[in-house]
């Protein structure tokens, strides 16, 4: 099966091209790049509560558009800039992995961008050949 890239023409804030493709497919394996609270190229105001839902809607879309669902996804990594965001973040995302819980990375990190949290994640979904 051959790779397949999404989303390699893309723009982050100032409308710099960014040099990574939103994700990447091979041999039924997805693989979704970072994802951070971005709209437009621009990370939208607001607190954990609003840059987490924008986040995990922004997985979600590129899941969708690589015909993947939230129950295809085995892993998630998560990066929260304050680790006293932790509990609320957990509240937003079992809402949407609470039916199919992946396995799952959450570490505090410093972000590239002024963000509050950032998402990757693999998904898997048996490809017919």
């Amino acid at each position: 099966m051959p790779i397949k890239r999404y989303g390699t023409v893309q723009t982050g804030a100032g409308g710099k091209a960014l040099p990574f493709a939103r994700a990447v497919e091979a041999d039924g394996w997805l693989y979704v790049s970072g994802q951070v609270a971005m709209e437009d190229g621009e990370i939208i105001d607001g607190n954990i509560i609003a840059q987490t839902h924008k986040t995990i809607a922004n997985v979600l879309s590129i899941l969708d558009e690589a015909g993947y669902g939230v129950e295809d996804v085995v892993r998630v990594g998560v990066w929260l800039d304050d680790p006293r965001d932790f509990w609320t973040f957990n509240k937003i995302y079992q809402e949407y992995f609470g039916e199919h819980p992946p396995a799952r990375a959450c570490v505090q990190s410093s972000m590239m961008v002024d963000c509050k949290v950032e998402i990757d994640c693999v998904a898997y979904k048996k490809k017919d050949r």
